[in-house]
């Protein structure tokens, strides 16, 4: 399997941002959604982030007949059951911001002990060609802070703090 493209199916820049700077060894052009207009938002109706991450790529490799890679993350929270999970874009409505998202945890958070704001980041990111279909899932342990931490980032980064080296994403 000879790949000389691969399409990103993601329309959010952030995203497009983190996947071509993880995928910069490859010897491919990279494409995004932005490369199809014609493409608008597909439906994420999966109960999984793999159904998800699934959807995406099958979807843009079928309009495109280029391979695409795609990913859905998700921040699972112990003290809420593993919320807002799959649901982790769209936690505070359809069209909410990633500030709105982040009230809206914190908010849910308010007074919990540290011990017991518990999460864990995971992303599925899935290929999909004529020929193959192939994933991927990995997870970071954390915990919540208390406020927005830090200047970088996007989405929950700035509440999302790392157990292992003490900074948020």
């Amino acid at each position: 399997m000879h790949i000389r493209e691969i399409v990103l199916a993601t329309h959010n820049k952030d995203k497009k941002s983190e996947m071509e700077y993880a995928l910069r060894q490859l010897k491919v052009k990279i494409l995004s959604l932005d490369n199809f207009p014609e493409i608008g938002e597909i439906d994420e109706s999966g109960s999984t982030l793999l159904e998800n991450s699934f959807i995406k790529a099958r979807e843009v490799n079928r309009i495109t007949g280029i391979s695409a890679v795609a990913d859905d993350t998700g921040l699972e929270v112990e003290f809420l059951n593993g919320a807002p999970g799959v649901y982790s874009a769209r936690y505070a409505g359809d069209d909410a911001s990633y500030q709105d998202n982040v009230k809206k945890l914190l908010s849910e958070l308010n007074g919990v002990e540290n011990k017991l704001r518990n999460a864990c980041f995971r992303t599925v990111i899935s290929f999909c060609s004529s020929e193959k279909e192939l994933y991927v899932d990995g997870s970071i342990e954390g915990t919540i802070t208390k406020k927005p931490l830090g200047g970088e980032g996007f989405g929950y980064d700035s509440v999302f703090l790392v157990k292992e080296n003490g900074l948020t994403f």
